[in-house]
């Protein structure tokens, strides 16, 4: 008979022969079934192929189990701190996972019910900067006297390690624990790590946060016992008639010198526990209601089923990380304030040249003051190879002043913001820089329904046409236009019934598979969603990780649906620059990622492709930076190795390719012809080495009269007098990096831009 009080176990192997990190867990079960569930990690579980019951001398691992996490009926659920993972997989001595369930009641089972409790388990494949461990300590010697009223087991330890950081704790006793209470000691200065009752739920509970453990540290724990109402003595051990002294210590350490699991059965001194807190000497009070959820009712059911217990992996191998050979040229950019796909899946960006956006660009009204510098000179749009990152085609010379955003329709035209002229254009694509609609007055700001004031981007719905404009720097809304320019509706600054309006709404992204159009609401610090048809709020997305700013977004339908987003710097809040995916049911922060050489300065538009390529943006490094999956990454190289070994110069394409053709019959045919073929190569090589020669002498000649190496190669003077580029700015051939020390004296007013809003305003309510 299946009864009340079991204790099932199922054993799942770690879903990758890789080292694997998890970052979450998400419970899936019912107070009103489960009473608790503990995951271990294992190399060899009891069973591998069914369910057991591990409440019995079989327990849950042949060899010893580390446990990685608690759920229990009323408990707070357990959260890893940001970067931080419990590694398992390849090198962490974790193979299997072994979740335990102990049903406290199975009244619901007499129906056949099915249970599918479990827990689901958040993975990725980015190593994380720090590990989370347990460190036990566990009494093994008490003896607790009948009808005693308090008996103590004291453990303690010297820490001779690296430092770690306590997050969580679980204290663990059998029937007669009154409370356990753990400690750091150093310099003879007791400080609490975590107190809590062992009959409330035993759960993983929240650390003192100022508390961390260094080397020549004492670790200390104390659990208090009670013998009344016994008539024997009570022992250390593992059945319901005998006891246990837990202490759990859930933390994390640096990476490179993570321990995953650490004990401690060392009997305290009497000495040192004379000076433990008074606290670890006070029982905690239970409610009868908390003491009623730990009874166990001792009823049976009237059948025998089949019990399902699961662990779900989510995500596990998810993580992006940079293509640093992106791009294999040159792309020569000004501030990169846009980025979208077109109809072939090709990269389009959109950069300010020579332009910067800085302190002296408007007027206290808004007006652009630079007019006499004219339009920007250099192509502002450049359509890019995703995968090599070579320039296909490059157009917008002499149109735009200050480029904001930019997005494509079905057709391939670009609709595109200028905040310098407060407009909105849709521009074709065909290389003609025909401006096909205006939308707005050129450089004149209002608010209005045929005004702008300095328009940020633009969303197309893929379906009807409509567009969608987040407008903008001084005005706090998104409006809504047909595809040909007729206005139909806006929503924000004049919707009363928002609470908090928007603040520099700065990026949008429609949403085709739900009809919606989703907003960074940049100084607010939130992605918003709306009904496209409606303006009608769906949903908020606003993160601590965020930093108070969230710069641009960009979706993929891929799964339930995925937000990518980046952030910016803010002046209020401290954060990372970096990217974030975001499920967009749950809202969750599946993976960050930022680039590895060269860190975000200005991240400004973001760009996903079909295959999960992710692309963004940066205004203030004035550069395009790209990231794929950790798998994709690995294809994409041996894809490169293999290109770059078989490429052939364009120039003897087709001889490469009939000589390899013809390579094999060749080889068949015997000796002779291969010596032939060596003859007839002779005068060609003597006709290169003279032609060698004669080029060397010939620029011998000059040495005295240029600064130039000899033989150099200026391909910015290539580049100026080729595919329609002007020479201005295209001068020099030089790494991100050069360029950005050329152009310091330029870059900290651009800077300003990001940085251009005011602080929030006090509410006298």
């Amino acid at each position: 008979m299946f009864q009340s009080d079991t204790y099932l176990c199922m054993a799942f192997p770690v879903p990758t022969s890789q080292d694997a990190y998890i970052v979450d867990f998400i419970p899936r079960a019912s107070m009103e079934t489960v009473h608790h569930m503990l995951l271990f990690g294992c190399q060899t579980p009891v069973s591998t192929s069914s369910y057991w019951d591990c409440g019995s001398v079989q327990g849950t691992c042949e060899d010893e189990a580390s446990i990685i996490y608690a759920w229990a009926r009323n408990a707070p659920p357990t959260k890893l701190p940001r970067d931080v993972g419990f590694k398992v997989g390849r090198n962490s001595g974790m193979s299997y996972f072994v979740l335990q369930i102990h049903y406290g009641d199975v009244s619901a089972f007499r129906d056949h019910h099915r249970d599918c409790s479990g827990v689901a388990l958040r993975m990725t494949s980015k190593p994380q900067p720090f590990i989370a461990g347990i460190y036990l300590l566990m009494a093994v010697d008490t003896v607790i006297l009948p009808g005693k009223r308090v008996t103590n087991a004291d453990i303690a330890c010297d820490y001779t390690s690296y430092p770690i950081y306590p997050f969580a704790f679980r204290t663990h006793t059998h029937h007669l624990g009154k409370v356990v209470s753990g400690y750091r000691i150093r310099d003879g200065k007791w400080s609490l790590i975590g107190r809590q009752s062992p009959q409330l739920p035993q759960a993983f509970y929240p650390a003192n946060k100022e508390v961390n453990v260094k080397y020549g540290d004492t670790i200390a724990a104390r659990c208090l016992f009670t013998g009344e109402g016994r008539t024997s003595k009570t022992y250390i051990g593992g059945t319901s008639d005998d006891e246990m002294c837990n202490f759990y210590i859930m933390y994390y350490m640096d990476s490179k010198h993570a321990i995953p699991y650490m004990n401690c059965m060392e009997t305290g001194s009497r000495e040192l526990f004379q000076h433990i807190p008074a606290e670890a000497n006070t029982p905690i009070a239970v409610s009868p209601g908390d003491m009623n959820s730990m009874m166990h009712m001792g009823s049976s059911a009237g059948t025998k089923e089949f019990y399902i217990v699961h662990i779900q992996v989510l995500d596990q191998d998810f993580h992006l990380e940079q293509v640093s050979t992106w791009p294999q040229s040159s792309l020569q950019l000004g501030q990169v304030s846009g980025l979208a796909l077109d109809t072939d899946s090709n990269l389009v960006i959109f950069h300010r040249g020579d332009h910067h956006w800085g302190a002296d660009s408007f007027n206290s009204k808004a007006r652009y003051l630079q007019r006499s510098l004219g339009p920007i000179q250099q192509s502002t749009i450049l359509v890019v190879d995703p995968d090599k990152g070579y320039i296909l085609k490059a157009s917008g010379r002499n149109m735009f002043y200050l480029p904001h955003g930019i997005t494509t329709d079905k057709e391939n035209n670009y609709w595109v913001t200028d905040v310098a002229l407060h407009q909105v254009l849709k521009v074709s694509s065909d290389g003609s820089d025909r401006t096909l609609l205006a939308l707005g007055e050129a450089f004149t700001p209002g608010s209005d329904s045929n005004h702008f004031c300095q328009p940020t981007d633009v969303a197309v719905d893929t379906e009807t046409g409509n567009i969608f404009v987040s407008d903008g720097y001084c005005n706090a809304r998104i409006l809504k236009f047909s595809a040909d320019g007729k206005y139909l509706s806006e929503w924000g600054s004049s919707d009363r019934r928002r609470r908090i309006p928007f603040r520099i709404p700065h990026s949008l992204v429609f949403l085709p598979n739900k009809q919606e159009v989703c907003v960074a609401d940049r100084e607010n610090g939130r992605i918003q969603c709306f009904i496209a048809e409606t303006g009608e709020f769906v949903k908020e997305v606003k993160k601590e990780e965020f930093g108070g700013e969230v710069f641009a977004i960009t979706y993929s339908p891929a799964g339930n649906g995925l937000i990518f987003a980046v952030n910016g710097d803010s002046p209020y809040y401290s954060a990372p620059l970096r990217g974030f995916v975001i499920d967009y049911s749950t809202k969750d922060i599946l993976d960050t990622f930022n680039p590895e050489k060269k860190e975000f300065k200005m991240p400004h538009d973001i760009a996903v492709t079909k295959d999960g390529s992710v692309f963004v943006g940066d205004a203030g490094n004035k550069s395009v930076f790209k990231f794929t999956t950790e798998k994709h990454k690995k294809t994409a190289a041996i894809q490169e190795k293999q290109s770059v070994a078989q490429q052939p110069q364009p120039q003897v394409e087709a001889e490469e390719k009939k000589s390899k053709s013809a390579a094999k019959p060749i080889r068949e045919q015997g000796v002779l012809p291969a010596i032939i073929t060596t003859l007839l190569l002779i005068p060609l090589l003597l006709v290169i080495t003279i032609g060698v020669f004669i080029c060397w002498r010939k620029n011998g000649m000059y040495d005295n009269r240029s600064s130039k190496a000899v033989g150099s190669l200026n391909l910015g003077n290539f580049f100026a007098s080729h595919k329609g580029y002007s020479r201005q700015g295209f001068d020099q051939l030089s790494t991100e990096g050069s360029d950005q020390e050329r152009n310091d004296e330029d870059s900290s007013d651009s800077e300003n831009e990001e940085y251009s809003a005011v602080p929030p305003p006090q509410s006298s309510s």
